[in-house]
């Protein structure tokens, strides 16, 4: 993710906020980071199993128009922030999402990137949406041809009233075609794998105590949950192709710049990681807290520009005892 962009849509009838990146590069969207340990009893253990999302992404594979407008709020009338445009009538949106149902939509998936609940009765997601859709007089029998794979980046405000759950606020981004990856990409993106910013330094102890015994290097990722080349970089450290290369040499800790991008900023500047450049930003300590290496110009900050062979080349080279001085 390059520069951040903060976007404000505002729900003054339930005096929330919500705040969101919709670039129009799908790459990485800014939201709220989520604060798992202040989040209410709202039996919502992980970001899939928020029943009125389930309900919105079958509502928008089946096309129900009308099973949408149930999900989005009349009263006060939802706020839809498109590019710079704001919308307040429910129906538009509805009929945007339910004409995917009907425009030779294949395949659906949206992505929650990020969740986090301001208050009780709301939840906010941050979400990265991909869908096939077969273009207009592509044959059924032509393969993938006439298919084109799209990705947007959505956000969403829901809130709970009286009668269930609706949205209050979203944001959308255009979409865009879905470049292909290199790296491999979460099926289910962890919206917990940054912790809160707050707990940076105290993380990055303890990986330094562990890395000192274990005789291993520190491998620091400066990122956040609604970051989607975050996740793509995670589940690459955590396939099956580089997991033993980076559990042998590194202990990894996850650095959250926070739902704005200005968390933790101090530390990044202390290690000489380059976060203007975008995230994510990697470093690599000695257990003494020495820098090994630290990324200044947005190495990793696009997922797609990077491929299998450029991760390995890094962690082989500033694993212990192989790496070279810092700045070389």
């Amino acid at each position: 993710m390059t520069r951040l962009r903060r976007l404000l849509l505002s729900a003054p009838a339930v005096l929330v906020s919500m705040s969101a990146v919709i670039s129009a590069s799908p790459a990485c969207a800014q939201g709220r980071a989520a604060d798992r340990s202040s989040m209410p009893a709202l039996g919502i253990k992980t970001a899939m199993s928020f029943p009125p999302f389930n309900e919105w992404k079958a509502a928008v594979l089946s096309g129900n128009e009308g099973a949408l407008m149930k999900l989005y709020s009349t009263n006060p009338p939802v706020q839809v922030l498109i590019g710079k445009d704001v919308i307040t009538d429910p129906a538009e949106e509805a009929q945007f999402w339910s004409g995917f149902g009907h425009s030779g939509l294949i395949n659906f998936n949206p992505k929650i990137l990020a969740i986090s609940h301001p208050q009780s009765d709301t939840t906010e997601l941050v979400l990265r949406v991909e869908a096939k859709i077969r273009q207009a007089g592509a044959s059924k029998d032509a393969g993938t041809a006439g298919i084109q794979d799209m990705v947007a980046s959505v956000g969403q405000l829901w809130k709970q009233e009286s009668d269930g759950w609706r949205i209050v606020s979203t944001q959308r981004g255009n979409f865009v075609v879905n470049a292909p990856f290199r790296l491999p990409q979460p099926a289910k993106p962890d919206t917990q794998l940054y912790p809160k910013p707050a707990d940076a330094q105290k993380d990055l102890d303890t990986a330094l105590m562990a890395a000192k015994i274990h005789h291993k290097r520190v491998l620091v990722v400066f990122g956040a949950n609604w970051c989607y080349d975050c996740h793509v970089l995670n589940s690459t450290f955590t396939s099956l192709e580089f997991a033993p290369l980076v559990k042998a040499n590194y202990v990894v800790v996850h650095v959250n710049i926070g739902d704005e991008g200005k968390d933790n900023l101090d530390l990044g500047k202390r290690l000489g990681v380059g976060l203007e450049r975008g995230i994510p930003s990697l470093a690599v300590l000695d257990p003494d807290g020495k820098v090994v290496y630290a990324q200044r110009n947005g190495e990793f900050e696009s997922a797609r520009k990077i491929g299998p062979t450029d991760v390995r080349d890094f962690l082989e080279r500033w694993k212990p005892n192989t790496s070279r001085s810092s700045g070389s």
